[in-house]
């Protein structure tokens, strides 16, 4: 038998399995939204709220009451499946649910959605007040000229002068400002 005699680069890469080049292919957005890690569980709830609402209409307008289903929002409680949870924009929608939720609940489950209880709770209201930024014109410029008062008060300091001197012709330059 011969034997083969290679170098020992030669024997270095041959230990090591090839590895193969990277798939550089690209996917589609869809593909990213389903992957079970990162996006596919956000899409996946996302799907369930959606198919909560429109389960949620349909009970309500079953019950006569499909106007109030755009000016409710629905979640289930955190850690459980079976509390629902209604964010409304009023006290008086809160309080109307209340009065229909063993119904809703019924009919909730008529639509293949089941639940033991169901939470309202009235969304905080936004601030009355709002913050703004000063318009450049509404910032304030200060008095446009001397009123009677001054501008006499002034001009009485103006005849008390010397005629040469440096304070008597600030003065004049003050009064030729101020009357424009």
């Amino acid at each position: 038998m011969k034997s083969l005699s290679l170098s020992p680069v030669a024997l270095f890469f041959m230990n090591f399995p090839h590895k193969p080049p990277p798939k550089r292919t690209a996917h589609d957005w869809k593909d990213y939204l389903q992957e079970s890690d990162g996006l596919g569980g956000i899409l996946a709830k996302t799907e369930n709220l959606a198919k909560l609402k429109t389960t949620l209409h349909l009970a309500l307008v079953a019950l006569e009451q499909g106007h109030l289903s755009p000016k409710i929002d629905a979640g289930w409680r955190s850690g459980a499946q079976d509390e629902l949870f209604l964010l409304v924009g009023s006290a008086s929608i809160g309080a109307r649910l209340q009065q229909i939720l063993p119904s809703l609940i019924n009919e909730l489950a008529k639509n293949g959605l089941y639940c033991k209880a169901i939470k309202v709770r009235v969304k905080p209201a936004p601030p009355a007040w709002e913050i703004k930024p000063r318009d450049e014109a509404k910032k304030y410029v200060g008095p446009k000229g001397f009123n009677e008062v001054a501008k006499k008060s002034w001009q009485e300091l103006l005849e008390k002068l010397a005629p040469d001197s440096g304070l008597r012709k600030a003065v004049e330059r003050l009064l030729q400002n101020k009357s424009k």
